[in-house]
């Protein structure tokens, strides 16, 4: 038990990551008529140092919003968050400015206590979870799919932060084939940068070598640095943008996988304008995916057995995608959807 604790305890301080105002900013400018009238719910924030609550407290009347609840975790060992001081896990919530100076006063912030810890599955946070329009927060990533999961069981609206790699859960994935999940505006090839606390600070900084992969300094700031992207099913712009396509399907330059019944692209720029089949993409192509354009048929069956729904082929001892017996990178397996697509002139 002691060692279960302490697996626990790593996975909480790994965690601690703190969302930069500038992120928060930057995405959710592209999503302000969502909000209009509408509870927010911050469900994994420390209120006191959420990037968050600051963000949606601060532009609480510019989004017209109705209401703002955001919670914390408290956790019974006070080593797990270093920001937390309060002997009571607490729900703060904010109803809009009342003396006209557009800041969000003290007085103005309704302070409530949990009987319970604030975990995000705990009755009472559900509680909350019910009385919301849209969650806007950055889960533990550990408990991704616990998460996910939660919310589309509550048939929630929600804009949150996750690893690359959640793309290809197999609780995940099939929300974005069946249209109900999708990436945010943020490109996926840029890495997001996280406050962290400051014991987690000098443990990176001791590691030289992680120096640019797993952290970087900002004006003499350790700055974690996460494969992270926003998730979400609220409706944006940039997913319904056309991808041009110019170039047209030879079979050299477009080899059939050994063990999946697909041709493969490397590059989502390079996709065939002209090859009506299914075509192995990478991941990155959620970026560019337009579901009016495209259609999603499956994934490379080593993140979870179906996935594939029959491209795969099951005599293969190896799963992932094979070219001339040499090994690709995971794949997004996609066709033209009926609509067709446009080529460039």
């Amino acid at each position: 038990m002691a060692n279960a604790n302490l697996t626990q305890a790593k996975k909480a301080k790994n965690d601690e990551f703190y969302t930069q105002l500038s992120d928060i900013e930057r995405e959710l400018s592209h999503y302000k008529e969502h909000f209009r009238g509408k509870t927010v719910l911050c469900n994994c924030d420390d209120p006191y140092v959420s990037n968050f609550f600051r963000y949606f407290a601060y532009n609480f009347e510019h989004l017209g919003l109705k209401r703002l609840i955001t919670t914390c975790y408290k956790s019974q060992d006070m080593d797990l968050f270093s920001t937390n001081t309060n002997e009571q896990a607490i729900w703060l919530e904010y109803l809009g400015d009342k003396n006209g100076d557009r800041i969000p006063s003290p007085d103005e912030i309704g302070i409530h206590h949990f009987k319970g810890d604030g975990d995000f599955r705990s009755a009472e946070c559900i509680e909350l979870l019910k009385q919301a329009d849209i969650v806007v927060t950055n889960p533990p990533f550990s408990l991704f799919r616990e998460y996910v999961a939660q919310l589309i069981e509550y048939d929630k609206k929600f804009l949150i932060i996750g690893s690359k790699n959640a793309i290809t859960y197999k609780e995940v994935f099939p929300l974005i084939a069946a249209n109900k999940m999708w990436v945010g505006v943020q490109p996926m090839g840029v890495d997001m940068l996280f406050d962290i606390p400051k014991e987690r600070s000098e443990e990176l900084k001791s590691n030289t070598e992680a120096k640019g992969s797993t952290y970087r300094v900002i004006d003499g700031v350790i700055k974690a640095r996460s494969a992270s992207i926003w998730f979400t099913n609220l409706d944006h712009n940039k997913r319904h943008e056309e991808l041009i396509l110019y170039k047209t399907y030879n079979p050299d330059e477009y080899p059939k996988y050994d063990n999946y019944n697909a041709i493969n692209v490397n590059k989502v720029a390079d996709i065939p304008c002209d090859y009506d089949g299914v075509m192995g993409v990478p991941i990155t192509f959620l970026d560019k995916y337009n579901p009016e354009q495209f259609e999603i048929v499956g994934c490379t069956e080593s993140e979870g057995k179906g996935f594939s729904n029959g491209i795969f082929n099951s005599q293969s001892s190896v799963t992932q995608p094979l070219v001339g017996g040499g090994k690709c990178y995971k794949r997004i397996f996609i066709r033209v959807a009926s609509a067709g697509v446009r080529i460039l002139p």
